[in-house]
């Protein structure tokens, strides 16, 4: 498959907009973020890069809270318009129509319509250019109980997860596998089975 090389650029794709709540229950802000991830396992560990002329790059700096918010289909417009538009002069939850939750320990409010908030403390701050890394701890996580199955397992694949890839926004799509299943083995027919018969000639021979 050929190729053109391009100069280094940021074009992993696709990537997460989540949706950063940030300041307190009376002052808060909701920050759109495209710059996320997960940093360890154990203890869980997670960053958002944010730029330092940012509204909310203060808020965040001396606060050190935030809290993620995944975003779904139904979110979308509202995440693309927290990327837009500053804190400073919009209060986003009110024009989106959004609603704050509390979150245990914490200042700074959860958006209530996310399918999944984690409440992240920071650890670190590093500067690498254009952002800085804010490095954090997610202290908890917030699912909706819809997501949560009988058997306490968590069904985010029914959360209608929206993704972003080169300026532009995605519905995820259809399921193509789950974490393992390249090594997984097929399943051996039980013993005394009935197997279905093989077509051709000693098959019919039996007629």
């Amino acid at each position: 498959m050929a190729k053109t090389e391009w100069r280094g650029g940021a074009l992993i794709a696709p990537i997460p907009p989540v949706m950063i709540s940030l300041g307190t229950m009376e002052a808060s802000n909701i920050l759109t973020v495209a710059w996320t991830g997960i940093l360890n396992t154990v203890p869980p560990k997670t960053y958002i890069s944010v730029r330092p002329r940012r509204y909310s790059y203060d808020i965040i700096k001396n606060s050190g809270e935030f809290v993620i918010n995944l975003t779904t289909e139904s979110l979308i417009r509202a995440a693309d318009f927290c990327g837009m538009y500053t804190g400073a002069k919009v209060d986003k939850f009110e024009k989106c129509g959004l609603h704050k939750a509390p979150v245990p320990g914490f200042s700074c409010p959860m958006i209530a319509e996310a399918p999944l908030s984690l409440a992240c403390r920071v650890t670190d701050v590093i500067p690498l250019g254009s952002h800085d890394m804010f490095m954090a701890d997610i202290v908890s996580v917030h699912v909706e109980d819809a997501l949560i199955g009988a058997d306490g397992k968590l069904r985010l694949e029914q959360a209608h997860l929206a993704a972003f890839a080169h300026g532009e926004y995605f519905a995820l799509g259809k399921k193509l596998g789950w974490f393992g299943f390249s090594a997984s083995k097929k399943k051996k027919p039980h013993a005394g089975a009935k197997q279905a018969p093989k077509s051709g000639k000693k098959q019919s021979e039996k007629k």
